[in-house]
């Protein structure tokens, strides 16, 4: 019984009953319309005072409502209310408006469904409730039982009488049972009239892809600017300190690419909040043939010993290759800060037919013959093995970014231990991404 109970008059059959009442208010204007053609052709001046009149307007304004339904805004709309009011899974439900004629036609079909069931739900739970409390105060109030009020002449008889409360409060049910089958029907049908279609959800994918690609990017530029700086600012500083007292010079020095540093990196980081604010930044992207040399002079300031062999025109390369080759260099440099033996690297970015590649090479730290952990293709490893002491050191994600930056290229990146010495070698084609 608890659970008849609940499927009547329990929270979601409430809830869906309200949805059918607004199919009901929705379909108002629809009956107007088809009584305004019903009237005249039928020569009846009062519509309203025939109930058959009144399931011809109904009948006639349905039509109207699905032609209606082709407006962008009313699948939109109806999800909504279906979500708030029907309990269907919202992953269940399509977002936006129907787009293809197959969304189209079934968002047609739901309306009409909706205005359809709503509107007679709704006729019920106008007229019922006040008969059905008629029924069942009549044998207490004896003036209910004026013929005049049009009641049955049979409800005169005793046994009427008696039996009236139980018809007005089974009449009340079955308002009720209509409703909460009228509910769940529709309930069950909204996933197949209103759910995404193919074209749907593949417009959402490519959404989630468009924006997990921008996420990706933004993180791309953090971790490459803002880290190669941190590194440089922290390794000049602790030189700084170091000669103090000794190398004035020296101090003024790193003082400077300090300054100079941080001042660069708030631009670039401004230009990858403007990405985030507005989709788009008027500060350019830094690129290999106008800031090559000052990231080597900046990086060399850090105290990283670098020979640099440039067998390419910088200005020659496209805009796309020139910024992410240039990311690419600055996290390369950014690793050999962190990790090389003997602060020292050598840099080669050299032409090679159609390609443009770029090398980074630096000795292995000496651990004490500890195992070096390589990359291959991944490029997901640093100079630095795990050391002994702590062997479930965290990987950083620098050389997963430059493998990113070199495959949305159409290139390829390797990274990893190579004859003690550390490698990484960026291929990417010079015409850029086809």
């Amino acid at each position: 019984m608890s659970a008849i109970a609940r499927f009547l008059f329990g929270r979601r059959a409430r809830r869906r009953w309200i949805h059918l009442i607004l199919g009901g208010a929705l379909a108002t204007p629809y009956v107007l319309v088809g009584s305004v053609v019903v009237g005249p052709a039928t020569g009846s001046t009062d519509v309203f005072g025939s109930f058959t009149l009144q399931l011809a307007s109904f009948a006639l304004g349905l039509p109207l409502a699905a032609l209606t339904s082709l407006f962008p805004l009313t699948r939109p709309l109806e999800v909504a209310a279906v979500r708030s009011l029907c309990g269907v899974d919202e992953d269940r439900l399509a977002d936006g408006p129907a787009r293809s004629r197959s969304a189209k036609g079934r968002t047609a079909a739901w309306f009409t469904l909706h205005l359809g069931f709503g509107g007679i739900i709704a006729g019920m739970s106008l007229a019922v409730p006040p008969f059905a409390v008629v029924l069942i105060v009549l044998p207490v109030f004896a003036g209910l039982r004026d013929p005049r009020l049009g009641l049955p002449e049979a409800l005169d008889h005793t046994w009427a009488l008696a039996l009236a409360p139980v018809a007005g409060a089974a009449t009340l049910v079955a308002l009720a049972a209509c409703a909460a089958a009228s509910g769940a029907l529709l309930a069950r049908w909204a996933p197949a009239l209103l759910g995404p279609t193919p074209e749907d959800r593949l417009a959402a994918a490519e959404a989630r892809a468009a924006d997990l690609a921008v996420r990706n990017r933004l993180a791309r530029e953090l971790h490459d600017s803002v880290g190669h700086a941190l590194s440089a600012v922290t390794l000049q500083a602790g030189a700084a300190r170091r000669v103090l007292d000794t190398d004035p010079d020296f101090v003024r020095e790193a003082l400077a690419a300090i300054e100079d540093t941080t001042r660069r990196t708030v631009t670039e980081l401004d230009a990858v909040l403007g990405v985030l604010r507005n989709g788009d930044s008027t500060v350019p992207a830094p690129t290999l043939a106008a800031d090559l040399d000052d990231l080597l002079r900046r990086t060399r300031a850090a105290g990283l010993r670098i020979r640099d062999v440039i067998g390419v025109a910088p200005e020659t390369l496209p805009p796309v290759v020139s910024r992410e080759a240039y990311r690419i260099v600055q996290e390369g440099l950014s690793n050999s800060l962190k990790h090389a033996a003997d602060k020292q690297v050598t840099l080669h970015i050299e032409a090679a037919d159609e390609h443009l590649d770029i090398t980074l090479e630096n000795p292995l730290r000496d651990l004490g013959g500890a195992p070096q952990r390589g990359a291959g293709n991944c490029a997901t490893s640093h100079n630095e093995p795990a050391d002994k002491g702590h062997p479930e050191r965290p990987r950083g994600h620098g050389l997963h970014g430059i493998t990113d930056r070199a495959h949305l290229l159409g290139g390829t990146a390797h990274a990893g231990p190579v004859d003690g010495t550390w490698r990484l070698h960026v291929r990417l084609p010079r015409r850029g991404p086809a």
